[in-house]
């Protein structure tokens, strides 16, 4: 087993400016100059789980698209289980469960069942595997009285149950989530979290890398929790020590707290 589950050493993103326009018809030659994420580095171990938080634009889908492969980053590197993103991007696909709560991505009128055959395959699971798969998964997400019905009639919490399902089909060793329960109601969110912490990461140790904007899931879930402000770590560490060195009462303050003093010390003098 390698000692770092995920590792990401001084990894940057530059985009070319959002141009309007008749500009905008030049800004795929652009030199990149936005910096989306600053060099940033930290470490997961085997069956930890770590939370990225930080206000919208801070890095955090950035960073999560350059570990799925569907990014190359500026410069620096970063691993899953061992193997590069840039280099050895199959690898980490094979690796990698990657769920978002904000893009789906189902085909609307396929089944439940049809759109989980379907990219079970794309995953080179044989046939007999992927009927055991599908029923084991579906099993444990209360997904078999949907599996029949074409994705377009489903709720959104069934939806997001079924888009982790698809996600860990192929039994991933790091799970990659993208604001997991957005859109869910609290009880559907609770029972989300449930599964996430009990059955993945406790019972089959897999490793949790996830964004969210919810405080009390990153409480609820994170053995670690990075933020981020303007693409760059302001701080790296458990909850209970985020809340320590702020000499904050809650998440919230302590954020808050972080990020207005990495403004201030930013601020050029007057």
């Amino acid at each position: 087993m390698v000692s770092r589950a995920i590792r990401v050493e001084n990894i940057e993103k530059l985009f070319p400016p959002a141009y309007t326009g008749w500009r905008a018809f030049t800004a795929a030659f652009a030199q990149p100059t936005h910096r989306a994420l600053a060099p940033i580095s930290f470490d997961v171990a085997p069956g930890e789980s770590l939370a990225i938080v930080g206000a919208n634009g801070a890095g955090k889908s950035t960073l999560l698209r350059i570990l799925t492969t569907l990014l190359l980053p500026t410069a620096g590197r970063a691993e899953i289980d061992g193997c590069d993103v840039v280099r050895q991007p199959a690898a980490v696909r094979h690796a990698v469960g990657f769920h978002s709560g904000a893009e789906p991505g189902f085909y609307a009128r396929l089944t439940a069942l049809q759109n989980l055959q379907f990219f079970a395959e794309l995953r080179d699971l044989a046939r007999g595997e992927v009927r055991r798969r599908i029923a084991e998964v579906s099993e444990e997400l209360g997904l078999g009285a949907s599996l029949d019905r074409q994705v377009r009639l489903l709720s959104a919490g069934t939806v997001q149950r079924l888009s982790l399902a698809r996600a860990v089909l192929h039994r991933p060793s790091v799970l990659l989530l993208d604001e997991p329960t957005r859109s869910l109601d609290p009880i559907a969110a609770t029972e989300f979290r449930r599964f996430l912490g009990d059955e993945l990461v406790r019972r089959q140790g897999a490793t949790l890398l996830f964004a969210s904007h919810s405080l009390s899931e990153v409480q609820e879930l994170a053995d670690r929790v990075v933020l981020l402000d303007a693409g760059r770590v302001l701080f790296c560490g458990s909850p209970a020590e985020m809340m320590r060195t702020s000499s904050a009462g809650t998440l919230e303050q302590a954020m808050a707290h972080l990020t207005s003093r990495a403004a201030a010390q930013t601020e050029p003098p007057r």
